[in-house]
């Protein structure tokens, strides 16, 4: 068969990558071809199929990722009314990703676009936990001093931030480990959010109340002079 698009003839060449990342086989290829393949005046080859989506989806991805945390963190103002409580929420998303990161590298997991919709997927649900654990030690300090408020508010919201983190990690290992028929596409996925959600449970119930404790502490002084 002989393939037109854009009014010029095209050979297709299509190939699956084993045993390695699509983009460190792309990048190989690439290099190869200028080296060692010289090609007559008027033709050219492009590289298309799954490895033009993941530059695509790259790209995109460094555009919304900034800009969906900038709208998390200013939903996080409206729902705290304040920027110090919404960057100790927005501190715990860190240690998510380095959870998925981690996650990755220790399986030896390239990054691809099932990867990216997995670190979304764990931020979102990094934020869910982090705001309900947040919100439960403002509401007992309400009640109580602030050293008692934020001992009984992280005790009471101590089990559901951790039900929810366990639910979302083990409802998602068994793809994380999976071998047969289309786990290649689901593995990412599964194995960032269940690496992040280890390191997010940590976050939460270790590192947001030192944080809570040390910013509000240091900002004590100031309030009890206004």
């Amino acid at each position: 068969m002989i393939y037109h698009e854009g009014g010029r003839r095209y050979i297709p060449i299509k190939f699956s990558v084993r045993g390695r990342d699509l983009a460190s086989a792309v990048n190989d290829l690439q290099s190869r071809l200028a080296g060692q393949v010289k090609l007559p005046s008027g033709y050219e080859h492009t590289r298309a199929g799954e490895f033009n989506s993941l530059k695509k989806e790259q790209r995109r991805l460094a555009i919304i990722v900034p800009a969906s945390l900038a709208v998390i963190l200013v939903l996080l103002y409206v729902q705290f009314r304040s920027w110090r409580d919404a960057f100790i929420v927005l501190a715990t998303l860190l240690f998510a990703a380095i959870g998925g990161v981690l996650a990755l590298f220790v399986t030896g997991t390239a990054f691809s676009i099932s990867a990216a919709v997995g670190f979304t997927s764990l931020i979102g649900m990094a934020t869910l936990g982090a705001v309900v654990f947040l919100s439960g030690i403002r509401r007992a300090q309400l009640d109580e001093d602030f050293d008692r408020g934020l001992e009984k508010g992280s005790l009471d919201e101590m089990r559901p931030v951790v039900m929810a983190c366990m639910v979302a990690g083990i409802g998602l290992l068994p793809a994380a480990i999976s071998t047969g028929i289309g786990a290649q596409a689901q593995q990412p996925l599964a194995r960032v959010v269940v690496g992040g959600m280890d390191t997010t449970v940590f976050a939460i119930l270790f590192l947001m109340p030192l944080l809570v404790r040390h910013f509000s502490a240091r900002n004590e002084p100031e309030d009890s002079i206004a």
